[in-house]
């Protein structure tokens, strides 16, 4: 197996902090029998006279914590020598005079711009915290869109009006909706499903579409074509059923993370909106 440059510094600064499974085990084993292991950082690390800071040992152990490994004398000792080969590594770069290199300072800088960008992140959620109120407005906003049923749904989707109009003069005279979908429709998501749109909320569609969708009796075809911004369709209501809605409990941090995504996506627009962008 061969191993490319990045894969090996990858893999290099990486060794070290996962540990085998029985190693795993037994340290989880140490935790449990001593669960006030001191941590890494306890003793100062100086290498080729350069001491490594106790905020860098604390970060790394921040950073293992955080994934679930537990703190422990093996993961401290694996801590210490990650950061040891690092700063191996990094004296050697510099000797070399790679870290002038314009390729390597513009990279530098980049992971520096990403660092202190998720300490603004964090810094902006720590300052104004999605409650579970919040996350339980939302919920209810959500379900009242999804509305009471949910439908089983074809369609037929064309370019022009006149041909839709031909379908359903032809489906009304006993033509076979699945074939005609396979062989006339032009939405590729579909069409080969004889224009099977699944289940779905009458919400998953665009207005015009779930207008007509939700006024259909089941194996009812629309009467007349319905224009969208994608052409024109033919719809068919296979079937209908009362909507389950998942609990809240089920979905509160999938709701958590899209508000906070948002709450980001807010500051982001209001600093670009005050900030004075020039292109010379």
């Amino acid at each position: 197996m061969q191993l490319n440059v990045k894969n090996l510094a990858v893999a290099l600064i990486a060794g070290c902090l996962v540990l085998p499974v029985a190693a795993q085990d037994k340290a989880e084993k140490a935790e449990k029998k001593a669960p006030k292991a001191a941590a890494a950082g306890s003793g100062r690390i100086v290498v080729n006279g350069v001491t490594i800071p106790a905020s860098r040992v604390e970060a790394l152990n921040k950073e293992l914590s955080a994934q679930g490994q537990p703190e422990t004398p093996e993961r401290a000792n694996a801590v210490k020598e990650e950061l040891i080969n690092r700063e191996v590594l990094v004296q050697a770069a510099s000797k070399r005079g790679l870290d002038k290199e314009p390729g390597v300072m513009a990279a530098m800088e980049m992971a520096r711009q990403a660092v202190l960008v998720r300490a603004l992140f964090e810094a902006e959620m720590k300052a104004h915290p999605i409650t579970d109120d919040m996350l339980k407005q939302q919920y209810e906003t959500f379900k009242t869109q999804m509305g009471a049923n949910e439908y089983k749904v074809r369609h037929i989707l064309v370019d022009k009006e006149e041909d839709a109009k031909a379908i359903t003069a032809d489906l009304a005279k006993g033509g076979d909706f699945a074939k005609i979908a396979k062989e006339k429709s032009k939405d590729p998501g579909s069409k080969d499903n004889g224009g099977d749109l699944d289940w779905g909320p009458s919400a998953r569609y665009v207005k015009p579409f779930a207008d007509a969708v939700t006024t259909l009796q089941k194996g009812q075809t629309t009467a007349a074509p319905v224009k969208t911004d994608f052409g024109w369709h033919v719809i068919r209501l296979d079937d209908s059923r009362p909507m389950k809605v998942p609990e809240f409990a089920e979905v509160k941090e999938q709701f958590r993370q899209r508000a906070q995504q948002q709450a980001i996506q807010r500051m982001v627009g209001d600093l670009r909106s005050k900030a004075k962008v020039e292109e010379r």
